[in-house]
């Protein structure tokens, strides 16, 4: 996202009919240079497939599925207000500047203050 600072890895969502059905797109995605790293069969039947040059997250999920529109809705809502971008961007410096033994423990310290911009992007 323009002017958000980020780690240099590109993520990006795709929407298939079924991610449990890994014959149906994962051979296409290897042969593209990717490989599947992670699979969340509980949540939201989630695969993580990381592809290179460039440095890629590949997050598949259901075409219907309720956290493409959450993530979408919070991109859209962080391109148009300035504040929140601004009030995410300040957590992720703080965040990163510290020491963590996995990735997704600075994720989940993220979680408050998605949280909070997620339910001003969703009204609720």
């Amino acid at each position: 996202m323009p002017g958000l600072s980020a780690k240099p890895i590109i993520d990006v969502v795709l929407a298939v009919r079924d991610p449990a059905d890994e014959d149906d797109y994962v051979p296409a995605l290897l042969g593209a240079g990717f490989e599947l790293r992670i699979r969340e069969p509980d949540w939201f039947e989630h695969r993580l497939l990381r592809g290179a040059a460039p440095s890629v997250n590949l997050h598949v999920f259901a075409d219907v599925c309720e956290e493409v529109e959450r993530m979408l809705a919070f991109r859209d809502w962080l391109r148009a207000h300035g504040d929140d971008r601004r009030l995410y961007e300040d957590t992720k410096q703080r965040l990163a500047a510290m020491t963590w033994t996995h990735v997704q423990d600075y994720a989940d310290a993220k979680s408050e203050v998605v949280r909070e911009i997620l339910g001003r992007a969703l009204g609720s």
